[in-house]
């Protein structure tokens, strides 16, 4: 049996052992937390994307010399417990040697970015009023960009302007960042959504990529609700089989001056590749820059025998396979629109 002196030495040989292993863990950790990473710069940016892993932020901040070492930052990150909570966004690292000093500014330092809504159906024009407003990017600049013949072939684009191809997204932007380093953060969104299985798609019904991404503006620009979205898709789908004009409104309010606005008869007779009141087939390109919802509904569109549709006066449209089914929907909305004028009077 263990004898009192025995059972005491037992307790202060564990206590001991305890203590040197408590030792070396908080020795390690601490080795691991502030191990130097040879940072060489007093202060440089860096950007997290949005859902980016642990190995992916660990990854780019060695390609941009930030770490030497990255199985000790990710190792201190799983010590900290940041693993799954990196924001997305850009920082400015100031003189951060550690991974400890690195992790904080990270995790707790203060954003660069501003957060940029861009809405399904804007057009460049639109696009680069709201960064000069929202980031002060020079707006005319940002249009010229969208034309650069370099950057479209960069990231493969038919036709002679980005217009289409900026995906509509809320992003994080600097205002250091350069008008092409913004499109190539849009397009890179677009070329994200338009899938593999958007690229098969295409293919079976016979469209070219920028064809689907024309018709899904055109979309854009008619449809308020997604549920009629398709339908709108299986009216134009029809029209291009049967060799009809499209005469689709939003390709006219892109042409005329002033607008989006009331459209006129004297509006449909402009001379423009884009006026499809003229011309048959798709316009040239995009009008506008399509969300994914529009872009779905040009790939997949409702299976109907419809060729004509008309706005109700509600946000949603009629209709109709025929000429004069279509007529009467129209003087239908023209009744409403009357009315609605002489109810606006009565209130003036």
């Amino acid at each position: 049996m263990m004898n009192k002196s025995q059972f005491h030495l037992g307790q202060s040989f564990i206590g001991i052992m305890a203590a040197v292993v408590l030792g070396i863990l908080l020795a390690f950790y601490s080795l691991v937390l502030f191990w130097p990473q040879g940072n060489p710069y007093d202060s440089v940016k860096v950007t997290i994307q949005k859902g980016a892993s642990l190995q992916e932020v660990g990854a780019h901040l060695k390609d941009h010399n930030v770490i030497r070492n990255t199985r000790s930052f990710k190792l201190a990150v799983k010590t900290l417990g940041y693993e799954k909570d990196f924001p997305a966004g850009r920082f400015k690292l100031v003189k951060a040697q550690t991974n400890f000093d690195i992790i904080d500014q990270l995790v707790n330092g203060v954003q660069l970015n501003k957060r940029v809504t861009i809405l399904e159906g804007w057009t460049v024009s639109t696009i680069a009023k709201e960064l000069e407003s929202k980031l002060g990017v020079d707006a005319q600049e940002f249009e010229t960009a969208c034309k650069n013949k370099l950057l479209l072939w960069k990231w493969g684009i038919d036709g002679d302007s980005f217009e289409g191809y900026l995906f509509p997204e809320t992003y994080q932007l600097s205002e250091e960042e350069s008008s092409q380093e913004i499109i190539n953060r849009m397009v890179e969104e677009y070329k994200k959504n338009f899938t593999d299985n958007f690229q098969d798609r295409r293919k079976k019904i016979g469209m070219s990529e920028k064809e689907v991404i024309t018709l899904a503006s055109i979309i854009e620009g008619e449809a308020i609700y997604n549920r009629e979205r398709p339908l709108i898709s299986g009216v134009y789908h029809n029209r291009l089989e049967r060799g009809m004009r499209l005469q689709a409104d939003p390709t006219i309010q892109y042409i005329v001056d002033g607008g989006p606005r009331r459209l006129f008869n004297k509006d449909l007779k402009i001379k423009s590749p884009y006026n499809t009141y003229l011309n048959y087939g798709l316009p040239p390109g995009p009008i506008n820059n399509p969300g994914i919802e529009s872009i779905k509904a040009a790939l997949f569109p409702a299976n109907t025998e419809n060729l004509y549709f008309v706005a109700r006066g509600d946000g949603y449209h009629t209709f109709s396979r025929t000429k004069k089914e279509h007529n009467k929907a129209k003087k239908e909305f023209q009744r409403i629109r009357r009315l609605a004028r002489i109810q606006k009077a009565k209130k003036g």
